[in-house]
């Protein structure tokens, strides 16, 4: 018997995300929708915001809807310095003619500096807040680089994310 045929089955999927910028100085860090005092910010062609660039991807990924580059082109002037709470929500927007909703987000930040530790619980209760899930259903590590590679030269922040969404059984 195939379970996912079953009138009964729930379905689950999981997504994994990815983003990568560079640091520099004239740039805001701002991370899972948190600014962050800093002297130097993730340069791109939004607002660079790597924690959500990576959520959108893994979101579209576990749906099988592409990725942010697909729906969100950095080649397109739109999306000039836009802040990445737009393209979140347009991902959980496309989330929704499947039925998919999200069931627990993992996070995990790679920075040499600044040190995240301070910060990760209001990363934590933004994205909570974004998402509309409880806060017990988002999870926010931060790593750093050992000085190591351009993470642990403190050349850039990078961002990995995993996420399980579930199909509803109501239309």
């Amino acid at each position: 018997m195939n379970l996912m045929s079953s009138p009964n089955a729930i379905e689950y999927r999981v997504g994994s995300g990815h983003d990568t910028h560079r640091l520099a100085a004239g740039y805001p860090l701002i991370l899972g929708g948190v600014r962050i005092d800093f002297s130097k910010g993730l340069v791109g062609h939004s607002d660079a915001d790597v924690v959500l660039h990576a959520l959108t991807d893994a979101l579209l990924g576990a749906a099988g809807l592409g990725d942010i580059g697909d729906a969100y082109p950095d080649t397109d002037p739109q999306w000039k310095g836009a802040t990445s709470s737009i393209f979140l929500n347009g991902a959980l927007d496309l989330l929704n003619p499947g039925r998919w909703k999200l069931v627990n987000v993992d996070v995990t930040l790679f920075a040499q500096e600044p040190k995240l530790g301070p910060v990760k619980a209001a990363i934590r209760e933004n994205l909570a807040q974004l998402l509309s899930l409880p806060v017990d259903r988002v999870n926010v590590k931060a790593k750093t680089g050992e000085r190591v590679g351009h993470i642990g030269r403190g050349e850039a922040i990078s961002c990995s994310v995993i996420v399980l969404i579930q199909r509803s059984s109501e239309p």
